[in-house]
């Protein structure tokens, strides 16, 4: 238990130093008042969890403890649903009802698709 635990930490702790450099680098190429940075992140970890998940079901590719680092530690550090929720709450709170409405709606229809790329590329080979 103490090995996925550990696992877990790891991968959450590389998942969310990339998930700060990623978002840094757009915010460095991209102004706009649309969180550009954290709807890219959401949907690289969907997509990277879908491959994930999408080679654990061919069979015993990976352990237990680096299947749980790769997609509860660095995916689930990675990908930012709180801050997602937060980012929405204040588009909410000063007006942005189309941004919050776009944001949401794109986070979602994007990220389903995404988890399912990921899962049909991985049945491809």
């Amino acid at each position: 238990m103490l090995r996925i635990l550990i696992a877990i930490g790891l991968g959450g702790c590389a998942g969310s130093i990339l998930r700060w450099l990623t978002s840094r680098w757009l915010s460095a190429w991209v102004v706009a008042s649309f969180p550009l940075g954290t709807f890219v992140v959401n949907i690289l970890g969907c997509f990277c969890l879908g491959l994930l998940y999408g080679w654990s079901e061919r069979g015993h590719l990976l352990s237990e403890e680096w299947r749980l680092f790769l997609t509860v530690g660095l995916c689930g550090g990675f990908t930012t649903f709180s801050t997602f929720a937060g980012e929405n709450v204040l588009m909410l709170r000063d007006g942005a009802f189309l941004y919050a409405a776009l944001y949401i709606g794109l986070s979602v229809v994007a990220g389903l698709l995404a988890v399912y790329g990921g899962m049909y590329l991985t049945k491809l080979s």
